[in-house]
């Protein structure tokens, strides 16, 4: 039976800290390089001071190797085997010069010092080191965990996306079918009269294409169409889509004022899915005004974006409502599926732009769709 491994606990680390001392065979090549020295010094005559000193300061050499490899503990054991080992050159030439003698032992005895704090400071570098790499894959254990933990989340928000999108159809739907199906229960029956079976066809027929259109407003959110991106003239698409919704406008006594420059740069865009989303932005606004009322479609280039603003004069949006309002199947209308703001915000995404609801109760709602001059720069 396997060993199970526990995921809440952490990685084992590659390495152990403090930190496995290196080989020692570079140390004993130190101990052998300073008898050689030592060696040298004796056969050198004491006579040639020159040579002599230039010897003592190769004896540094080793001394702070191995302060830097092993530690001040060996560069310690180190100076104090020099100064063994060169005693017998140091008490012959105390006997002869002993000025130059004394000179040599305190050079030593520094250079041992400066191997020893050497190696204090080697070993503290690599204290520091292996602190930072310890810390190093923490984090890197830690950023795995957050990221598992991110995919979990998304996951479960996508399956909770899908819940709510399965829910929100099947209470749609749920209307429809009843009407059909008692229609369709009078027919069974045959007992209605000419006129009544002629109305239960008319409501059968109308429930129908009211299910066909909204399974096409679902799967037009479910599976969106990749955008025809083409250079496209803003003030032109603002246009026709104003011609189109003005006769719903009229229709409710609503009146559109277009505050629109003529300089607008083209921007690319998929056009027909641009008229989309800003019909769904008019019509919304249409819905939500009161007869008489004024809907206000502003455009400005701003930095790197081209804004367009819808403002109505309806009952506005409530702060804690302004994040839902582009959910599916999310409306306040007694009409509607609630798909509309659902489609234009993924089409809008799909863009690389932004789409946001703003303005409280009773000063209106606004609504602003930032689309980027830069398609490759998403907002």
């Amino acid at each position: 039976m396997g060993a199970s491994s526990d995921p809440a606990r952490p990685a084992a680390l590659p390495f152990s800290y403090p930190p496995a001392p290196p080989s020692q065979w570079p140390l004993h090549v130190l101990f052998l390089a300073v008898c050689l020295l030592a060696g040298v010094h004796w056969l050198v005559p004491v006579t040639e001071v020159q040579k002599h000193n230039f010897l003592h300061h190769l004896s540094f050499i080793p001394v702070v190797i191995a302060g830097a490899l092993f530690g001040w503990r060996s560069a310690g054991l180190l100076s104090l085997f020099a100064i063994a080992v060169h005693s017998p050159h140091l008490w012959k030439t105390w006997q002869r010069l002993p000025v130059p003698a004394m000179d040599n032992l305190v050079e030593m005895s520094i250079f041992g010092i400066a191997g020893v704090i050497t190696g204090f400071l080697s070993e503290r570098e690599r204290g520091q080191r292996h602190k930072l790499e310890r810390t190093k894959h923490e984090l890197e254990r830690v950023y795995g965990e957050l990221r598992q933990n991110v995919e979990r989340l998304t996951q479960a928000e996508r399956l909770s996306a899908v819940g709510q999108l399965a829910a929100g159809l099947a209470h749609e739907i749920r209307n429809p079918l009843a009407s059909i199906a008692g229609a369709a229960g009078i027919l069974q029956r045959g007992h209605a009269p000419v006129e009544d079976q002629h109305d239960c066809l008319e409501i059968i027929d109308k429930e129908s294409q009211r299910l066909n259109k909204l399974l096409s407003s679902f799967l037009d959110f479910a599976r969106p169409r990749t955008p025809r991106f083409q250079r496209t003239d803003v003030h032109a698409v603002l246009d026709s889509v104003a011609v189109l919704a003005s006769h719903t406008a009229g229709a409710g006594g609503v009146e559109f004022r277009r505050v629109i420059p003529g300089d607008l740069p083209d921007i690319e865009c998929d056009p027909e899915q641009l008229k989309q989303v800003l019909l769904n932005l008019f019509i919304n606004a249409v819905q939500a005004s009161p007869r008489g009322g004024t809907i206000e479609v502003r455009a400005a280039l701003l930095r790197d974006r081209v804004r367009i603003t819808v403002r109505d004069q309806g009952s506005g949006i409530p702060p804690e409502l302004r994040s839902r309002i582009f959910d599916p199947f999310y409306t306040t209308k007694e009409s509607g599926n609630g798909l509309g703001l659902a489609v234009a915000a993924k089409i809008v995404e799909q863009h690389g732009g932004l789409l946001v609801a703003e303005g409280g109760p009773g000063s209106g709602a606004i609504l602003r769709l930032d689309l980027p001059l830069d398609r490759t720069r998403p907002l």
